[in-house]
């Protein structure tokens, strides 16, 4: 926890939104509850509440909920941020609309993060893939996705937009070393 606290009070800011939330905003819902799992300093936090999401977002680190807490009251945005061993304390089943998952892969997480969906919710998700034109991200391959794992991981979600380019064509374009995946719970 120490590594995350120290890098959560040397950034310059809450950070930045996590693509797939930037390309499909459009598919959110016009209101319910939203977990930002893992929100580090709540960039995806706080793009939620400005949609009228009811947001909750839950991080280990102390500083990175403290960050997100001062820069929701500055906006004017309410967030519940709460410090939380999100794979100690999984979500409760049927609670979310929304739950966004941005730069933090725990596989194990995976039929508790569906369970949390209520019929009809909707999981952002975006991490890292093992398949990458950079140095950007985890050396551990353990905390990098396979070629489609989100696909196998959240298989029981119905997909509604899925996007991993890996190193096909001209790898100085588009978006690369990630996997994003927007899945709807059925219902």
């Amino acid at each position: 926890m120490n590594k995350w606290n120290q890098r959560h009070l040397e950034a310059a800011d809450a950070g930045r939104v996590a693509h797939v939330l930037q390309e499909y905003p459009y598919l959110l819902p016009s209101s319910g509850r939203a977990l930002d799992l893992a929100c580090g300093r709540g960039a995806n936090a706080l793009r939620l509440a400005a949609c009228n999401l009811e947001v909750s977002a839950w991080d280990i680190s102390p500083v990175a909920i403290d960050r997100l807490r001062g820069e929701a009251l500055e906006q004017g945005l309410e967030v519940a941020a709460e410090v939380r061993d999100v794979i100690a304390c999984a979500p409760l089943a049927d609670t979310y609309d929304v739950i966004l998952v941005s730069y933090f892969l725990e596989r194990s997480l995976a039929p508790a993060i569906i369970d949390a969906l209520r019929p009809g919710g909707v999981l952002y998700y975006e991490t890292f893939t093992r398949t990458s034109v950079s140095t950007c991200g985890p050396s551990n391959p353990a905390y990098r996705l396979a070629d489609n794992e989100l696909l196998n991981l959240f298989g029981a979600l119905r997909v509604r937009c899925y996007r991993e380019e890996a190193i096909l064509g001209d790898t100085r374009r588009g978006i690369r070393d990630i996997a994003m995946l927007v899945a709807q719970k059925p219902g």
